[in-house]
């Protein structure tokens, strides 16, 4: 793994074709609208399936740029039919480096009942192509604002995941559990960010380290970005939601960042995010494909 250095930053930034080591991905959203953002590697999801509420829709018009920033629009009234999921994936071919995001999470409907089990998530995954793939990889934040999966608990979890068997479920992975609320009204942002180097993933909240994974669930293959916001199915739902009028939740992301091969701290992953706005760069796509070039889908 490379270190970074202040004057390695400003060649990547004037290089151009050129650019020096480290080679980055960078998109702070700042589009005109989805079309413009699908021009750039981004594709949202309309496949039915995993995860989420059976029956439920994955549904293209919940992702939209609003003020710059993506956001992620979901709608439920705790059943199949009447429930909308959203997901966007970047392109498969990161693996290790650094990723981060800065992401303004929901702990209330923007209307209706609180109280549903939403999901609103960051993370890169792989395709997983059977029970119990030896080569899925995923690594995945997962914010739980009303509690879900057995826990009314108000938690973020961090994951880093070897395997899994859908139906019935029984997966392998390491995983960190951070109690309360990471938005006052939902409206505060966080910065999150994953190291993945060396046999190890570092995990850290606003530039504070929660935890350290490793083993065998490591990634190994490459894995796409992606953000979702999905709801959990079989959990209770306090009295005066379940059977009510839809509720709407949101996640808005204001940027997203990965550096191939390359540790930095979050401070530095801050530090060069400000240096890129201050000088215009809106977006940067300087990570190659992986060899060979790996289907890119947005399914999972």
């Amino acid at each position: 793994m490379k270190a970074i250095a202040a004057g390695l930053v400003a060649m990547s930034m004037a290089g151009g074709a050129h650019a020096a080591e480290p080679q980055f991905f960078f998109d702070d959203f700042s589009y005109a609208d989805t079309a413009a953002l699908f021009k750039q590697g981004w594709t949202v999801r309309s496949a039915p399936g995993h995860p989420g509420i059976p029956g439920a829709r994955w549904a293209p018009e919940g992702l939209s740029v609003v003020d710059g920033k993506l956001r992620l629009h979901g709608v439920t009234d705790g059943t199949g039919p009447g429930t909308a999921q959203v997901q966007v994936c970047h392109q498969r071919k990161y693996l290790a480096g650094t990723y981060a995001a800065r992401i303004r999470f929901s702990d209330l409907p923007v209307s209706g009942a609180d109280g549903d089990p939403v999901i609103q998530t960051f993370y890169a995954v792989s395709p997983l192509k059977h029970d119990f793939d030896p080569e899925f990889s995923e690594l995945d934040w997962e914010y739980l604002p009303n509690g879900g999966w057995g826990s009314d608990k108000t938690r973020i979890y961090g994951i880093t995941w070897q395997t899994v068997r859908l139906d019935p479920w029984l997966a392998f992975n390491q995983q960190h559990e951070e109690f309360g609320p990471l938005g006052e009204r939902g409206r505060d942002w966080h910065t999150l960010v994953m190291q993945v180097a060396e046999g190890r993933t570092h995990w850290f909240i606003d530039g504070r380290k929660i935890d350290e994974h490793g083993g065998r669930n490591y990634p190994v293959v490459p894995m796409s970005i992606n953000f979702n916001l999905w709801f959990s199915p079989g959990g209770p739902l306090p009295a005066g939601v379940a059977g009510g009028p839809p509720r709407v939740y949101e996640q808005d992301v204001d940027w997203v960042f990965h550096a191939k091969d390359t540790v930095l701290s979050p401070a530095q992953v801050e530090a060069q995010v400000k240096r890129w706005r201050a000088g215009g760069v809106a977006r940067l796509d300087q990570v190659p494909p992986a060899t060979p070039a790996l289907e890119s889908r947005c399914d999972f």
